[in-house]
């Protein structure tokens, strides 16, 4: 059966490492006839959140912003792939200010399932823990039956490209055929 998968690439650059690894998951699962639509954070205008809850009750943010669109994107997907380049042992701030405005619509993006995908210069997946304990904060504590259904480690890459070597591509594919 073929889904609907939304990838969603918080990395400035495009065909940087992170990047990359979203194509080759995108290639896998198209391969696989699903659907797939990349979105790039950085083409889209997002606020920072306000905390002042008007969301919670009215499930409508007060800004004026792009993130209406996204949320829609997030809502009509079966599989939402979330990926960043890591910054200093954390998700880039795209990611994290993506991830705060999703309250709106927190309900209906939940039950869904969720691919991680990281690199970093780093050469080690356990120094990654702390970028993973904060996705799956979101996904685990915050939307409720979200299954999260695999991790791509894109380690060991610092300059744009350098992934391509990497056994983290063929990984990427492998794991979108399998969406």
């Amino acid at each position: 059966m073929s889904k609907k998968v939304l990838v969603v690439s918080s990395s400035f650059r495009r065909h940087g490492n992170s990047d990359l690894l979203c194509d080759e998951f995108i290639r896998g699962a198209q391969e696989a006839g699903n659907a797939v639509e990349k979105i790039f954070l950085k083409d889209y205008k997002i606020n920072f959140c306000l905390g002042c809850g008007v969301c919670n009750s009215t499930h409508k943010c007060v800004q004026k912003d792009d993130m209406e669109v996204l949320l829609a994107k997030m809502v009509e997907a079966d599989v939402i792939v979330l990926a960043t380049p890591v910054y200093f042992y954390a998700m880039n701030g795209q990611l994290k200010t993506f991830i705060d405005r999703t309250v709106p619509r927190y309900e209906e993006i939940s039950g869904k399932d969720f691919y991680f995908i990281l690199s970093a210069a780093d050469t080690s997946k356990e120094n990654m823990t702390r970028v993973i304990e904060g996705l799956r904060g979101y996904t685990e504590d915050c939307l409720p039956g979200t299954r999260e259904k695999g991790i791509i480690y894109g380690v060991g890459a610092w300059q744009a490209g350098e992934i391509k070597s990497s056994p983290a591509m063929a990984e990427a594919y492998h794991i979108g055929k399998n969406v």
